[in-house]
């Protein structure tokens, strides 16, 4: 990795590279059913994710409240029904039902307090009991809902059980439908989401999905009549009293700026009647508005406080807004904040990671997007799906433009009853993301999908219906059924512009299949893989960046097919395209994305400045040529401490912004062996690469072939954050296998046992593949996961087979801090629940080989009727 100059970067290194203590790391807090907390609002939110009994299979009574659960192990939320290698694509993953359970008591102190549990998101056909009662059927793996526990009697001081059953199965009666078996990716099931019990006022704001009011319900804000020097706020708040009381209810909004200065506020008072609903309508003009844009994600806050007539407050909460501007202008492209806008180049994104399927906490997704935006994304596809809400959360922080999808891929059932639950998904992922400031586009169409003109025509009318204010876009396939004349942009590949008159933006680029069956390509690689792989990716990748961005201003960007490496359902290898591995340990085309970042650009939270990257590891199987990656002017590489090379950056009017820099013929191993062998000089034995701006070096990097494996050496990473003990929470921390100097051994083959001592543990064991773990192109990381308590925890690293001349071990040290929200539990997680659920597996095919042909054949065909080769 090159030197920057700028002092955040360096910061980070010490923070990823050194002991960790709390004082070094940021403490993250994101939303909770669409609020960020507001002190003394009446609200009370409490983490609900510790305590639950968890048991794959289905038992008999498992929902009633004298079932004996004592022998199931107490697991913390989120939380995958198994574990699984990072090689487990193919359908290895458990399908079937799986049950939760939870005994719980509400303190005393929430005495008429009106109590909901609120459910993220849980996969598949769920069924939810409270103290025996079936409560709730939900269908889909996607989307929140919530319970009104106080409706069902439970009372504070009382002892209660709330039981969930998951069924991820395949099920072609709700959205996506499809068998997994012909899926791209997997239905890892579970309560993979944050739960969380809520406590307000009889009278609070409204959920708006549990309100299932069209384009209302809890807090509504959209933005009018943006200019540079003025902006108008418009915010609705939907007021619900489940009191027998009517009541007189004020309303009080403030706006804050970017730095928590209040700039405009308003007071509403609303009549409420008894068991019904009132909404308040407040219009707040801003002078001077600081503009949010991926460059500078500037963000205000609305604080919403409810009061009675005495001034009591009762229910209230902070909801971040962005003040921007979007407009597509048809053949003249993409607009934002009144100004034209360059390519707007990203990726997709599913929420799939190593060992834990989808059951993320919200610290990995805040990474993920800090990730992306680090590697010069603008925007990001959800794939395909709706994503975490921290997610969303990290977008509107980071400057991540997101194009929100429903769930759907490669399947439509005619049965009426399916449709009507995708406009319901439609309507309920509406309702929760639409006051983002990250929110581009919506997809409310179902992935590669042959749907009739009816279905993407009533979409388009929900949508509009559900956002009824400037400012909302839908985006879907340009040869899809009624697309072509009635959505704002059209998908498709910049020869495809001729056939359409709105903006055009491709959803999934950088594939190069031989065909859809086998699925070799030169995009698709292994980390473990090595150098000459990696680097073959990062070319194949710069060709199609360049072609992307050589276009007219009709075609405004595109999203990468996929920035990290994830499971498949229907093919054997895990999807290795990936910029970064399923752990988020980056490739050589990492560092190519990256590069195509302005060096002049400051920006917040992202790492940026000038950059240099040599894609090359000076081993005895590497190639002559070296690639680097910079978004210098020129480079200057100076070998063996002699020899002296200069390169510019070949940049074109049209085209990417940064080319890679290929020094030919440079590196040889024999006379890297003189150097070493002959001359005893091996310390000279390096590749210098410094960038240059206006005649300045600004940035470096120094290689060396690495030496013998002498060291380990332990890695926090966790990009500064805090890791937070709430039992559910995790970092990945990473082995490398180094020489004396500290050069990572590419060439390693050991295997890596760890251990921790303290309040930590790990996720995984010997059969997952994750303890021990072998070493990959140099490193071996681990899943380190908090326990319930904040304090020290001590990472313990060595090679599995020990002897004189072994790499020496390494420890790495850092705490965990308090939780952000308190923890609502009865029963203690075991610290070893994720531990043997992997164990003594077996499998019983349930397709003949002749039927598992038939669904592959089919697979293909629908690839290649929507993929393309570009």
């Amino acid at each position: 990795m090159s030197i920057y100059r700028r002092s955040f970067f360096a910061a980070l290194l010490l923070t990823t590279l050194m002991p960790v203590g709390i004082s070094s790391q940021t403490i993250r807090t994101f939303s909770v059913a669409g609020f960020y907390e507001l002190p003394n609002s009446g609200r009370h939110v409490y983490n609900f994710n510790v305590g639950w009994r968890f048991v794959r299979g289905n038992p008999v009574d498992a929902e009633a409240l004298n079932f004996d659960d004592h022998q199931w192990p107490v697991v913390s939320l989120p939380h995958t029904v198994e574990l699984m290698p990072c090689e487990a694509s193919g359908c290895r993953n458990y399908q079937g039902p799986a049950w939760y359970r939870k005994h719980f008591t509400v303190d005393g102190h929430m005495q008429g307090k009106r109590l909901s549990l609120y459910v993220e998101a849980a996969m598949g056909r769920t069924q939810v009991y409270v103290n025996g009662k079936h409560v709730l059927e939900h269908l889909g793996g996607y989307l929140p809902f919530s319970i009104d526990l106080t409706k069902l009697g439970v009372k504070p001081g009382q002892v209660c059980l709330v039981a969930i059953k998951v069924d991820n199965s395949d099920d072609n009666s709700y959205p996506p439908g499809k068998p997994q078996n012909k899926l791209d990716f997997c239905y890892h099931g579970g309560i993979y989401r944050d739960t969380w019990l809520i406590a307000t006022s009889d009278v609070h704001v409204s959920d708006p999905n549990a309100a299932d009011k069209v384009a209302g319900g809890g807090v509504f804000a959209h933005v009018e009549n943006l200019t540079e020097t003025h902006a108008t706020v418009v915010v609705k708040t939907d007021v619900q009293n489940d009191g027998q009381i009517a009541g007189k209810i004020k309303v009080m909004t403030v706006l804050r700026d970017p730095q928590g200065k209040p700039v405009k506020s308003a007071t509403s008072t609303v009549l409420v009647a008894s068991d019904a609903s009132a909404q308040a309508v407040q219009t707040l003009t801003v002078k001077q508005p600081q503009v949010w844009s991926p460059e500078m994600p500037s963000l205000y806050t609305l604080e919403t406080r409810l009061t009675d007539n005495k001034g009591h407050s009762l229910d209230g909460g902070i909801t971040r807004i962005g003040l921007r501007k979007l407009e597509f202008k048809g053949k003249d492209g993409f607009y934002l904040n009144g100004k034209p806008y360059d390519k707007l180049i990203g990726a997709n994104r599913h929420q799939d990671f190593a060992y834990v399927g989808n059951a993320v906490p919200n610290s990995q997704q805040w990474r993920d997007a800090k990730l992306l935006r680090d590697a010069g994304c603008r925007v990001i596809r959800t794939a395909h799906y709706p994503q975490d809400p921290s997610f969303m959360d990290a977008c509107d922080e980071l400057g991540l433009f997101v194009i929100v999808a429903i769930p759907g891929w490669q399947y439509f059932n005619k049965d009426p009853h399916f449709a009507e639950l995708c406009y319901q998904d439609l309507r309920n992922t509406i309702r929760r993301d639409r006051n983002h400031a990250c929110l581009m586009m919506w997809e409310p169409i179902l992935n590669e999908t042959q749907y009739p003109a009816s279905f993407s025509l009533q979409t388009l009318a929900i949508t509009r219906e559900e956002y009824p204010y400037p400012g909302t876009f839908s985006a879907a396939d340009g040869k899809s059924a009624g697309i072509k004349d009635n959505y704002d942009v059209v998908y498709g590949f910049p020869e495809d512009l001729n056939k359409y008159n709105q903006p055009m933006f491709t959803r999934e680029w950088g594939e190069y299949v031989d065909d859809w069956f086998a699925h070799n390509a030169p995009n698709r690689v292994s980390r473990s893989w090595g150098e000459g792989p990696q680097v073959v990716q990062a070319m194949h990748l710069a060709m199609v960046y360049n072609d992307m961005c050589n276009t007219p201003r009709q075609f405004i960007g595109g999203a990468l097919w996929h920035p990290f490496d994830h499971q498949r359902g229907y093919h054997p290898d895990p999807y290795w395209g990936g910029l970064l591995d399923a752990f988020r340990q980056p490739k050589y085309a990492y560092y190519l994305f990256k590069s195509q970042m302005d060096p002049k650009l400051v920006h917040p939270l992202a790492q940026t400045g000038p950059m240099v990257f040599v894609a090359h590891e000076m081993t005895p199987f590497s190639s002559p040529d070296v690639t680097v990656f910079t978004n210098c002017d020129s480079v200057r590489l100076i070998r063996y401490e002699q020899d002296t090379f200069i390169q510019k950056v070949e940049r074109k009017l049209l085209g990417m912004p940064n080319p890679p820099v290929v020094f030919k013929g440079i590196f040889d191993n024999y006379q890297l062996r003189k150097l070493s062998y002959i001359q005893k000089k091996w310390q000279k034995a390096s590749l210098l690469v410094e960038g240059i701006i206006d005649g300045q070096v600004v940035c470096t990097e120094k290689k060396m072939p690495s030496r013998r494996s002498s060291k380990l050496r332990l890695m926090l990473d966790h990009q500064g954050q805090a890791l937070q003990a709430d039992g559910s929470d995790f970092a990945v921390v990473v082995c490398e296998e180094t020489d004396d100097e500290g050069n990572v051994r590419r060439l390693a083959k050991d295997n890596i046992v760890f251990t921790v001592e303290g309040e930590g543990s790990i996720i995984g064991d010997v059969s997952t593949g994750a303890n021990p773990r072998a070493v990959e192109f140099g490193s071996a990381p681990v899943l380190i996961r908090s326990t319930i308590h904040p304090g020290t925890i001590i990472v313990n690293a060595r090679v599995q087979f020990e002897g004189e001349n072994a790499p020496a071990p390494a420890r790495l040290t850092f705490e965990s801090v308090p939780p952000v929200y308190p923890l609502l539990y009865q029963e203690k997680p075991w610290k070893s629940d994720f531990l043997s659920l992997s164990a003594n597996r077996t499998f019983t095919p349930t397709l003949t080989d002749e039927q598992k042909q038939k669904a592959l054949q089919e697979v293909e065909q629908q690839q290649t009727t929507f993929g393309k080769t570009f």
